[in-house]
């Protein structure tokens, strides 16, 4: 079932937006002195999430794909905070949440149960792109009456292959402690990774240490050593029959046609939207995703009363 988007949603100036997120999303951090300490991070109770919260109203949980952070949708954030709570999450070994050498969607999924019991939220609209797509859609399907409505952006339930060997690589060819510029470290990966943008992408996880020295946000080490759990497919059976919304890129290649088919199995009450985007469908059209969202949201809740 196709959803059409409308062209009625959050009036902004679309110059001005695009340039706010492009500003967030793909420019260098700037360098930043990590004061970090991890408890110890074998253990759940010891991940306690770092997450931002903004505005009021019924709760929306963001996540992150691999090898993101919060700070990629802060700006979208902003404006899904007008009309509801949002929280926006660094999921375990990313951004500024603690390290774990166990990286797996069952821990993901445990993590984000935890959070909600932390924060006391009880049926959050869940938005997730890329891994943290796969982490909602197994979140909703363990806990199908808790999620108040699931938002999935450009990944499916399926197996994936393994595509993340040239980031990695190149990430682990950087000898941190003779870096010694960030423009350093972007002419060292661009024999592995040749687009710009992906490049600033993955330059925002680097950071100064206290010894002023440079350090990964992400932890390098467990994404490297869990690489293939985070391609995996679903993790749990059964069905979510609550509202659900799957946006893809048009062209992006993690969907393939026959993909509908798999999303009905778990998601009987899928709807979707395609939009002229690669992966990356929140960075590339910003303004439109969030109609799209705020749009969706709003049907859902007229068709409920």
């Amino acid at each position: 079932m196709q959803f059409t988007q409308r062209r009625k949603g959050i009036q902004r100036k679309g110059a001005k937006f695009l340039r706010e997120f492009a500003c967030i999303f793909f420019a260098p951090l700037r360098e930043i002195h990590s004061t970090r300490e991890y408890t110890n991070p074998s253990y759940l109770a010891d991940m306690k999430l770092f997450f931002r919260e903004a505005g009021t109203g019924d709760p929306m949980i963001i996540l992150h794909g691999l090898f993101g952070s919060s700070d990629n949708w802060y700006t979208l954030s902003k404006v899904f905070s007008e009309r509801f709570r949002v929280f926006t999450i660094d999921q375990r070994n990313h951004g500024q949440s603690p390290h774990s050498p166990e990286h797996d969607y069952k821990l993901l999924t445990q993590d984000l149960e935890e959070f909600m019991k932390d924060h006391n939220l009880v049926k959050p609209i869940i938005l997730g792109h890329s891994m943290g797509g796969k982490t909602a859609m197994n979140f909703a399907l363990k806990n199908p009456d808790n999620t108040g409505k699931l938002i999935v952006v450009d990944i499916m339930p399926k197996q994936y292959g393994l595509h993340h060997d040239d980031i990695l690589e190149g990430m682990k060819s950087i000898d941190l402690a003779k870096l010694t510029s960030r423009s350093e470290a972007d002419t060292l990966l661009q024999s592995r990774i040749p687009e710009p943008a992906v490049r600033q992408f993955i330059l925002k996880n680097l950071s100064r240490n206290e010894q002023k020295g440079f350090e990964w946000k992400i932890n390098l080490s467990a994404l490297d050593a869990n690489i293939e759990r985070t391609v995996e497919p679903l993790q749990y059976e059964g069905q979510y029959n609550g509202p659900t919304l799957f946006i893809k890129g048009e062209k992006s290649n993690y969907y393939k046609p026959g993909d509908e088919t798999s999303v009905a199995k778990y998601f009987p009450k899928v709807e979707w939207v395609t939009m002229e985007t690669g992966h990356w469908v929140q960075a590339e059209k910003p303004k439109e995703f969030a109609d799209v969202v705020v749009n969706w949201i709003d049907k859902e809740l007229k068709d409920k009363r």
